[in-house]
């Protein structure tokens, strides 16, 4: 992408009206990415992953035997299937494998830590399915990669069998801001900022430690884990 393109696609970021109000931001992303439609080749199959309501996603090419788990960004807060079909069909695509889009519960309705709990649960569908652990990849953008990285920690703790591989996407894996990059970049970064972030993090974390390693996988032993 060229620098010309960056700067157009920085302008369209910082142009969005951001409401103060969570719920109208989950409508306002939904409507943000409708505008990316999902290619003619994919199959769209709503599911129920161990109450988890889930979809796959297909495309012809793709591998039965292989899955990828997908858990969406947005804060922890807002996101959906809608927003992320897109991305996540065209990233199954790419593995030539099946794309299981997990619509975990979301704060405040549902704080931490029901979204790790969900993954879990995910991933033990896929698992009962027949998927083999090193046919999975966990994968995440934002938040969602945060929670790929504690999703296969708590599988770790459950005594279950890593994944092939967890991809995290710029995760969010800090409730608290601490790296110095969230001053020094800011005017640069046209969707995160320091005082959005925290707010999701209260939301997100209803009175839970920061620095609980599954909330902020930063501070979580790695030991184990497959890699990300």
């Amino acid at each position: 992408m060229s620098d010309t393109e960056i700067g157009a696609l920085r302008e369209k970021l910082a142009s969005r009206v951001r409401s103060d109000d969570y719920r109208q931001r989950r409508k306002d992303m939904d409507a943000a990415f409708s505008q990316y439609s999902i290619a003619r080749d994919v199959t769209v199959e709503p599911v129920t992953a161990n109450g988890v309501r889930a979809e796959w996603t297909s495309t012809p090419q793709d591998d039965r035997d292989a899955a990828l788990l997908y858990v969406h960004g947005g804060g922890y807060v807002i996101g959906s299937l809608d927003s992320h079909r897109h991305l996540v069909s065209e990233a199954g695509r790419a593995a030539r494998a099946w794309a299981l889009a997990l619509d975990y519960r979301l704060a405040p309705e549902h704080p931490f830590p029901a979204a790790v709990e969900d993954a879990v649960s995910g991933y033990r569908y896929l698992r009962s399915r027949g998927i083999r652990p090193g046919r999975i990849a966990i994968a995440g953008d934002s938040a969602g990669g945060g929670l790929v990285v504690a999703a296969m920690l708590a599988i770790r703790d459950a005594g279950l069998e890593q994944p092939a591989c967890g991809w995290c996407i710029s995760p969010w894996v800090d409730m608290e801001g601490i790296g110095e990059t969230m001053s020094t970049k800011e005017a640069a970064d046209p969707m995160v900022q320091k005082a959005g972030l925290l707010d999701m993090a209260e939301l997100y974390l209803g009175g839970a430690d920061p620095r609980s390693p599954l909330a902020a996988p930063i501070y979580a032993d790695l030991t184990g884990l497959a890699h990300c």
